[in-house]
């Protein structure tokens, strides 16, 4: 195997930064540059994201980080996914004769997250004040950056709708009525006077001043634009009809971004930390879980055999996040079960060598009726007709679409940090005026039918995509994810597989050919299920693809380079630094030194 990689693997001892844009990298190291720890450089480099990929993550989107802190010693997960709001019934949806919460637009608002998340890792983590932290960002927005191309070609084609449908968005992404040209410089100056005016708020001290930002955004100046405009706004959605939103100013000022314990597994060596199952996460460790009982280090990793059998774990573990996962708080989770060795035993021996076109989510005692309903509702025809280009989903598959962001980051004294903020997108909502930025549409996650973990009620977090990953093994600490909705989970565990079985470098395994199922139920609308259904990037070779049809799979072949957004950092026992970021896209980009 050759030693070429598309990028070299950065290596240092002082710190590195990895996200999915090369200027949000530059951001975060240079916090680290001024004194900075990874926790100060998270937040400007998440902040520059919501500038740079507008049409992947804004302010108003949601948030999870799974971080270390080198003072506590401790593994901790930061949740900044917004809750339903108190009017966000069922009855309110289906009396408007919706089957599907919309992708987009005001119904499918859920509270705005990801500030909030944003400040309270730096009142409690960080050392640098507001101002430092932000400024980056602000001077992005107001005095531009280089317009992506599939920023540019995603404004383009909803030029004509912004237009038509959602004036305050064409205001914001095509000025003066033209969308702007790929690589032109682009300004948000709406964006960069709210970024301004939080940063500029008052405290005697820098927690308060953090505090008295997060204020402002909950319940002064943004809030108060927020709701301004949500009086009146009555907006075409995906589902071809205008609604209304039901978050109230009530929402906004009661929530809290929070603090958790993580949950984790141990697979061959490793300690591997995610969110707890409001998010999709403890899919990559139910995954674990049924892989731990094949000899994958056996296998070419490349070859029909280990894709054959990843495939099928993931379908199995992907079956069971649509049967019991949701909000813990409001509903009992079997995760103790789900893990567990002898549950895994039996879900392992459904793996045979021809692909499974069946949904097969575990028996859990006591949960049956759960597991009945997922297979009814995977054969449910919604009837909501086309999908619109606004809702959201992968990012290869359409410029019009929308996505989510990623960044890692470790600092010379040990603390890191992964998260993938997402949601909040130029697609999924019109711009607030005044603001600059939409809200999200992570409501849509929620089903429309009562007694399920997922049912849509207020107060309930929805089961976000949003799945960062932190795994650490004999002094060793590794931080990685990508963007992807349903798939994030699915190209990071080809990736830490890879990375555990195979003794591939960071880099190495960030440039081999990525795949994903298709099998399951989607958590975006129009929620659908494609029994069978994968993807691979074509450098596996055309024979791997020819035996995985002949076991059944439904083979999509990607366009070569298009499968996946990882990015990685690892902290090695002796302080020694390494991170790597995909190739994929051109955009992102890890540095260090």
């Amino acid at each position: 195997m050759s030693d070429f990689t598309t990028r070299p693997e950065i290596r240092g001892t002082f710190g590195v930064a990895t996200s999915t844009h090369w200027i949000a990298s530059s951001v975060g190291m240079s916090i680290l540059e001024k004194g900075g720890n990874a926790f100060d450089a998270a937040v400007a480099t998440a902040l520059t994201l919501q500038v740079v990929e507008p049409h992947l993550n804004g302010p108003a989107g949601d948030m999870p980080a799974i971080f270390y802190s080198a003072k506590t010693g401790k593994v901790e997960v930061l949740c900044a996914q917004g809750v339903a709001p108190e009017a966000a019934t069922i009855d309110h949806y289906t009396e408007q004769g919706l089957t599907l919460i919309p992708g987009s637009g005001l119904l499918a608002t859920v509270v705005p997250g990801a500030f909030d998340g944003w400040m309270l890792m730096l009142r409690d983590y960080g050392t640098m004040t507001l101002r430092e932290v932000m400024q980056p960002a602000i001077d992005y927005a107001r005095d531009g950056h280089p317009m992506l191309p599939r920023v540019a070609n995603t404004i383009a084609g909803l030029a004509d709708f912004f237009a038509e449908e959602w004036p305050t968005s064409a205001a914001v992404w095509t000025p003066g009525g033209k969308a702007p040209e790929p690589h032109a410089l682009f300004k948000n100056p709406e964006l960069a006077a709210t970024y301004d005016r939080l940063a500029s708020a008052q405290g005697d001290t820098r927690e308060a001043q953090i505090d008295a930002a997060r204020a402002e955004w909950r319940a002064g100046f943004v809030a108060e634009a927020i709701f301004d405009y949500l009086r009146d706004a009555h907006v075409m959605d995906v589902s071809e009809a205008k609604h209304s939103a039901v978050l109230a100013p009530s929402d906004m000022a009661d929530w809290r971004a929070t603090f958790e314990a993580p949950l984790s597994f141990d697979y061959h060596g490793w300690t591997v930390h995610k969110t707890q199952p409001w998010s999709q996460g403890p899919v990559l460790l139910q995954a674990l879980a049924i892989l731990k009982g094949f000899d994958l280090g056996a296998m070419d990793p490349n070859g029909a055999e280990f894709v054959h059998t990843v495939i099928e774990a993931m379908k199995l573990a992907y079956a069971d996040r649509e049967a019991y996962y949701g909000d813990p708080d409001f509903s009992e989770i079997p995760m103790d079960v789900l893990l567990s060795e002898s549950y895994n035993a039996e879900r392992r021996k459904l793996i045979t060598a021809k692909a499974s076109l069946e949904q097969c989510p575990g028996r859990v005692p006591g949960f049956e009726a759960q597991a009945d309903a997922y297979l009814e509702r995977a054969k449910r025809d919604f009837k909501v007709g086309a999908v619109a280009a606004q809702e959201p989903t992968m990012s290869h598959l359409t410029e019009k679409r929308g996505d989510t962001v990623h960044l890692d980051i470790i600092d010379r004294w040990g603390n890191m940090v992964a998260s993938t903020p997402s949601g909040g997108w130029l697609q999924s909502s019109p711009v607030i005026p005044g603001l600059g930025f939409p809200l999200n549409s992570r409501a849509q996650m929620f089903w429309l039918e009562e007694g399920l973990p997922t049912s849509l009620a207020p107060k309930r977090r929805p089961r976000t995509t949003l799945t960062p990953s932190l795994a650490e093994k004999d002094g060793m600490q590794l931080v990685f994810g990508t963007p992807g909705g349903d798939q994030q989970d699915q190209w990071q565990l080809i990736w830490f597989l890879r990375f555990v079985h195979f003794g591939m470098g960071l880099q190495e395994c960030m440039d081999q050919p990525l795949f994903h199922s298709m099998h399951f139920q989607g958590s975006f609308f129009p929620r659908e299920v494609k029994p069978g259904e994968m993807m691979i990037e074509p450098d596996v070779g055309e024979d791997v693809i020819a035996e995985l049809r002949s076991r059944g799979h439904k083979v999509t072949v990607a366009e070569p380079w298009t499968v996946g957004r990882l990015t990685a950092a690892l902290r090695e026992p002796g302080g020694m630094l390494r991170a790597a970021a995909t190739p994929r896209l051109m955009q992102a980009y890890a540095v260090g030194r």
